[in-house]
């Protein structure tokens, strides 16, 4: 994977310009500018981390002390899409011309969460993040007990994922961005569970562990997203995971077969259950204790044959069964808490309404000029060669659905596997190879018309 999207230079130049911003300022000229610089690195981590090579952005953002600055920005999206957004899609004289800038600012959460899963797999980077790991906990605390309560009410997503976390979409209306939002809390989600897997991997914080384990009650939630498995479902008698972004028909030798984030689960709970510094905190009552031994019907001789870990992890579980471990010791302890929520929240408290008023007039409506402008930015930043060197996978043929190394000259959209492939499909592909490669032409003319 050769394809670069910027320069170590210019990396340090985007990290060092990274602020938080108040809620007011979200969607602003400025904003977009660091999101264009977040989307940068976001995507020159996913490609230095999967090719191996050195990972300037991450020991850019470790030195720079910056990864405290993404927490709050994702944080800050966040609230932003409780509190401010809602108020938006009820105004009624809030018609804009294009939603693009508003599914943008909805997204950046999918960029930053993503960048965040990238970076926090090195210890370096947890210990970077400081106080803002407890944020960082809430955060996915969040997110999971909201997935695992979704899912249990209304079972796995039913139809596929709109755009994944790298890519954004173009709804065109209100209705389609909040189908979209939506959706894309789904991705946001699975992304939260890896970050919460690296934080139990690396943190040894007092605070951390006890807002793991006594707050929130972290193996608990685990259970339950074992139990309900979000990633998988049956859609016309085929089981599908949720892998690489996508939903993956999986054939019958491989039903078994032990995804990444039912490894991600696992590993969390082997952390937080098994290291002797979380056993001393967790409060091993009857309802916790009953959960967790809910377990022992998962752990099978198939799964623990892919993850040899959890061989010790069902020890500990026949043991618990026949054990009533000690309550934990209540030490007067003094501990960090999270601040980055509770203090967007409290500045911001009856505002929401006029915030959302304000960016209507401000922000969200923006001109012509300022549209294609923006358009023109994303259009160099999402670069067909850069976003093909993000695909977990080869491109598929269009005719025969083998692995594709050729593609259309007209359009750019469709793959083949040789040109007979190509010739063959031609009569199916014809009428969409034209559309899109007008579409294409008319975006070109209009960013050449310019002033």
């Amino acid at each position: 994977m050769d394809a670069s999207v910027i320069l170590p230079g210019e990396g340090e130049g985007y990290v060092r310009c990274l602020e938080a911003f108040s809620l007011r300022d979200v969607g602003s000229q400025r904003w977009f500018r660091q999101h264009e610089y977040v989307v940068k690195l976001n995507m020159q981590a996913i490609i230095s981390a999967s090719s191996a090579h050195d990972e300037y952005v991450k020991e850019l953002l470790v030195t720079h002390r910056k990864i405290p600055t993404l927490v709050h920005e994702l944080i800050l999206v966040e609230v932003w899409k409780q509190k401010v957004f809602p108020v938006l899609c009820q105004l009624q004289d809030f018609n804009p011309k294009s939603t693009f800038p508003l599914y943008m600012v909805i997204h950046y959460e999918a960029t930053v969460i993503n960048l965040l899963e990238t970076i926090m797999f090195h210890k370096d980077s947890c210990e970077a993040a400081e106080d803002s790991v407890l944020d960082l906990v809430d955060y996915c605390h969040r997110k999971l007990t909201l997935l695992a309560s979704r899912t249990s009410r209304d079972g796995p997503p039913t139809s596929d994922q709109p755009s994944p976390a790298g890519t954004p979409g173009d709804p065109s209306t209100m209705q389609e961005l909040q189908t979209q939002n939506a959706a894309l809390e789904f991705e946001i989600s699975l992304k939260a569970l890896s970050v919460l897997r690296y934080i139990t991997d690396h943190t040894d914080s007092i605070s951390v562990i006890n807002r793991l384990l006594c707050i929130h009650n972290m193996p608990c939630v685990l259970v339950q997203l074992i139990h309900c498995c979000p990633w998988s479902r049956y859609t016309a008698g085929k089981v599908e995971k949720y892998m690489n972004g996508t939903w993956q028909k999986i054939p019958p030798e491989d039903h078994l077969k032990m995804s990444k984030l039912d490894g991600q689960v696992w590993l969390s709970l082997y952390n937080l259950l098994l290291k002797e510094d979380c056993q001393r905190k967790y409060d091993f009552n009857n309802f916790n204790k009953n959960t967790i031994l809910k377990l022992r019907g998962f752990l099978t001789e198939v799964l623990i044959d892919q993850l040899p870990n959890l061989l010790s992890f069902q020890r500990f579980l026949a043991h618990l069964s026949v054990t009533d471990p000690a309550p934990p010791k209540r030490d007067l302890i003094l501990e960090q808490i999270p601040e980055i929520w509770d203090h967007i929240v409290h500045e911001n408290a009856g505002k929401w309404k006029a915030i959302a008023k304000y960016q209507v007039k401000e922000t969200f409506n923006p001109s012509e000029k300022d549209l294609r402008q923006q358009a023109h930015r994303l259009a160099q930043t999402y670069s067909l060669d850069v976003l093909e060197s993000l695909l977990p996978e080869k491109p598929k043929c269009g005719c025969c659905g083998g692995e594709a190394t050729k593609r259309c000259s007209r359009c750019q959209g469709e793959w083949y596997c040789n040109r007979e492939c190509q010739v063959k499909n031609w009569s199916k592909h014809k009428t969409a190879c034209k559309l899109m490669a007008e579409a294409s032409e008319e975006i070109q003319k209009n960013f050449n018309s310019q002033p």
